[in-house]
C-alpha cells in the first residue's frame, strides 16, 4: 500500500532554543570570568629563587604584600600594623588553616617581613608561604 503525499512539507529547523542556549552559555562564561579575584598590581619586585615550585592560588588565599618602603597591603588594600592584625585575626576565626602568601619586595625591610610572620604566628595561622619570582629557562 503506497502512501502519496499531495503537498511537499517544508522542513524548518527551529533555531530559537539553540540561540537561547548559546546566549545562556555566553552570559555564564562572562559572569564566571568576572568572578575571578583580580589582584591589583603593586609596584613590587619579587626576589628570585632557584629551587621553587608553583602553587596555585585558592579563593581563600590571603595575600600580604610589603613594598620597598615597608608599607603593608592585605589583598592589595593598604593597611597598617593594626589593620594587618585585625585582617589576620578575622581570617583565623573563619579558618585556622587558611593559606597566607607574603609578597615581599626585594628591597623591603626585613623587619616588615618578620612583623608579618610574627603576626601570622600570633593569630594561629601556620600555613604561610613567601612568593618569589622564578627565572625558568
Amino acid at each position: 500500500m503506497a502512501i502519496r503525499f499531495d503537498e511537499e512539507e517544508h522542513v524548518e529547523v527551529q533555531m530559537t532554543s539553540l540561540l537561547d542556549c548559546v546566549f545562556l552559555l555566553l552570559i555564564f562564561f562572562l559572569v564566571s570570568s568576572q568572578l575571578k579575584k583580580v589582584e591589583k598590581e603593586l609596584p613590587i619586585t619579587l626576589p628570585e629563587a632557584n629551587l621553587t615550585h608553583s602553587v596555585k592560588a585558592t579563593p581563600d588565599l590571603i595575600t600580604v604584600s610589603v613594598d620597598a618602603n615597608g608599607q603593608l597591603f592585605v589583598n592589595s588594600k593598604p593597611v597598617g600594623a593594626s589593620g594587618l592584625r585585625s585582617a589576620l585575626r578575622d581570617a583565623a576565626k573563619e579558618n585556622p588553616e587558611r593559606r597566607i602568601r607574603i609578597n615581599g619586595d626585594v628591597f623591603a625591610p626585613f623587619r616588615s617581613i618578620v612583623q608579618v610572620l610574627d603576626t601570622c604566628q600570633g593569630e594561629g595561622l601556620t600555613v604561610v608561604g613567601i612568593h618569589t619570582a622564578t627565572d625558568i629557562k
